[in-house]
C-alpha cells in the first residue's frame, strides 16, 4: 500500500468513527398509501413509502451539507392486464418531485423541502406515459383496479373514442442537475427528453429528440438544439438515466443507462452506451461511446468533476445480501482522448475497404450496414475494430469498488452526491419500498428471508484515484 493509498484509508477511517451514521444514514419518509395487501405476508398492508427519493442526487449550489435528491415516476408494479403488459400505478395522482436534504453535525439526515414538478402552466405533472410520436414506448397504463387507464374515465375503453390514457407531460426523472442560479435539468427515460425547471419546479424550457414537438425550443446562435435522433430507439425503462453538468455550467452532460435498441432488440446483448454533451452556450452537441463492463449492468448516475472528467455508478441491479457475485462500481470517466462521433466528416473519413461506415439520420453511424449496437452485440472484440477506425471510447478507471469499502445491501446505486471535501455520497432507489414479484405486488426486501426493508440512505466514500 502506498503513501497516498494508506491517507485515504485512514481518512476513511477517520470519516466513519467521527461520523458512522453517514455509512448508511436514513432519509426520512411519510406513508403515501396503506391500502393494499403485501403478498409476501398476506396478512399484513403494503406500506408504499414517499420515500422514492433515489432517481438521482446533486450537490446544493451554496451550502455544503445540502443535496437534492430526485424521485422517479411514483409507485407503480410492473402489470398485464386485458391490453397485455404495462405498468399498474398505485398512487395515481403522484407527482415526481425534487427533495432538498441536509445532513446535521451527528450525521442525521433532514428534509428541508419538497419541489414538485409542474408544466409550463404551473400544473402538477404525473408519471404517465408520454404519447407515442413524443416519447411513448406504447406502455399501457392500468389503474388501482388493473383496469386500463383511459382518457375518460367514465367510460370504457376503445381505441378510437377512448384510448388509453397518456401525459404530454409526464415524465420517469433519472437526471438531476441543480444549477447555480437555483434552477434545475432533469432528464427523463421516455423520450429521451431533458427538462429545464425554474426553482419552484416549473417547465422553462426542454431539449429532445423531436423536430416536431413545440415544447422543444432551445436555441443557441440561431441554431435550435435536439439530441441525436438515434436515442428514440432508448429500450423502455433504460433511457437517459444519468445528467450533470461541468463545473462552468455550459455543458449538460448525460448518460444513456443501457445499450439502445437500435435498430431492435438485437442491440441489447452490446456493452456500447451513448453519452452525450451539449454546450448550452455556443450550442456544440457531441457524442461519445461508453463501454460497459458486462452487457447487464446498467451506468446510474453522473457526476462532473471537471469539464472532461466524471464519475458515474456502473452496476448490475442485484441484491447483495441475495447473491454472491454482485457489482456496484463507481468510475471515473475521461473523454479527452474519446472520439466525437456527432463530428461525421472526420468519422466517416476513417472508413476504408474492409469497414464501410455511412450515416443514417434515424439510426446514427453505421459499419457495415450494421448499427454500432448490433456491431458490439455481434461480438464484443469489435471495440477493437472500432479504435482501428480511429474510433475511441471514454476512458474508465476504477475510483471506488463499493462493496469492498461499505456495507451496501441495495440492489439500486442512482444517485451521486460530489462533495466539496472530494468524498462521494452514494443513494440507493428504494423503488418506494415496494416491488413486483410473482405472487403480487410485496414491500421491497434486501434479503432472502424477507425481513429487510429497503429504504433510502446515504453513503459516503472516497475514490482511490
Amino acid at each position: 500500500m502506498t503513501h497516498s493509498d494508506k491517507n485515504k484509508t485512514l481518512k476513511t477511517e477517520q470519516a466513519i468513527k467521527l461520523n458512522p451514521i453517514l455509512q448508511g444514514a436514513v432519509l426520512p419518509y411519510d406513508i403515501l398509501n396503506e391500502q393494499y395487501q403485501n403478498t409476501a405476508y398476506p396478512d399484513t398492508k403494503l406500506q408504499i413509502r414517499g420515500g422514492g427519493f433515489g432517481s438521482d442526487a446533486a450537490a446544493h449550489p451554496t451550502h455544503p451539507n445540502q443535496f437534492y435528491v430526485l424521485t422517479d415516476r411514483g409507485p407503480n408494479a410492473d402489470f398485464k392486464g386485458s391490453l397485455g403488459k404495462g405498468k399498474q400505478f398505485l398512487v395515481p395522482n403522484y407527482t415526481p418531485k425534487i427533495g432538498l436534504f441536509q445532513v446535521g453535525p451527528d450525521g442525521q439526515v433532514t428534509k428541508v423541502k419538497e419541489i414538485l414538478l409542474k408544466d409550463k402552466d404551473g400544473q402538477p405533472i404525473s408519471g404517465l406515459p408520454n404519447p407515442k410520436a413524443l416519447g411513448g414506448t406504447n406502455e399501457i397504463s392500468y389503474d388501482v383496479s388493473g383496469e386500463p387507464m383511459t382518457e375518460d374515465p367514465s367510460k370504457p375503453y376503445d381505441p378510437q373514442s377512448n384510448p388509453v390514457k397518456t401525459d404530454l407531460n409526464g415524465l420517469d426523472p433519472e437526471g438531476l442537475v441543480a444549477l447555480d442560479d437555483g434552477s434545475f435539468w432533469i432528464s427523463d427515460e421516455y423520450g429521451p427528453h431533458l427538462v429545464h425547471y425554474d426553482e419552484n419546479g416549473v417547465e422553462i424550457e426542454r431539449i429532445n429528440p423531436f423536430a416536431q414537438d413545440s415544447r422543444s425550443t432551445v436555441i443557441v446562435d440561431g441554431k435550435r438544439l435536439l439530441l441525436p435522433k438515434e436515442l428514440t430507439k432508448r429500450r423502455a425503462n433504460r433511457g437517459m438515466e444519468s445528467l450533470t453538468i461541468t463545473p462552468d455550467q455550459s455543458t449538460l452532460v448525460g448518460l444513456m443507462e443501457a445499450s439502445l435498441d437500435n435498430p431492435d432488440k438485437s442491440g441489447r446483448k452490446s456493452t456500447l452506451t451513448r453519452m452525450i454533451s451539449l454546450n448550452l452556450k455556443n450550442g456544440t452537441i457531441k457524442q461519445y461511446l461508453c463501454r460497459l463492463d458486462e452487457s447487464h449492468h446498467v451506468n446510474s448516475a453522473l457526476a462532473a468533476i471537471t469539464s472532461e472528467s466524471f464519475y458515474v455508478a456502473e452496476h448490475d441491479r442485484k441484491f447483495p445480501l441475495q447473491n454472491s457475485d454482485v457489482k456496484k462500481l463507481i468510475y471515473k470517466l475521461d473523454i479527452s482522448e474519446a472520439t466525437d462521433i456527432n463530428d461525421l466528416d472526420a468519422v466517416l473519413a476513417k472508413a476504408n475497404a474492409s469497414y464501410r461506415l455511412n450515416y443514417d439520420e434515424n439510426l446514427g453511424l453505421l459499419i457495415n450496414g450494421l448499427t454500432l449496437e448490433q456491431w458490439i452485440a455481434e461480438d464484443d472484440s469489435n471495440w477493437q475494430v472500432l479504435q482501428q477506425l480511429g474510433i475511441y471510447p471514454v476512458k474508465k478507471t476504477l475510483a471506488v469498488d463499493v462493496l469492498q469499502v461499505i456495507d451496501y445491501p441495495h440492489d439500486k446505486l442512482e444517485g451521486i452526491w460530489l462533495r466539496q471535501d472530494g468524498s462521494i455520497g452514494l443513494l440507493n432507489d428504494d423503488d418506494f419500498a415496494m416491488n413486483d414479484s410473482d405472487q403480487g405486488i410485496e414491500q421491497k426486501y434486501l434479503d432472502s428471508d424477507k425481513t429487510v426493508i429497503d429504504g433510502n440512505r446515504l453513503y459516503v466514500v472516497y475514490p482511490n484515484i
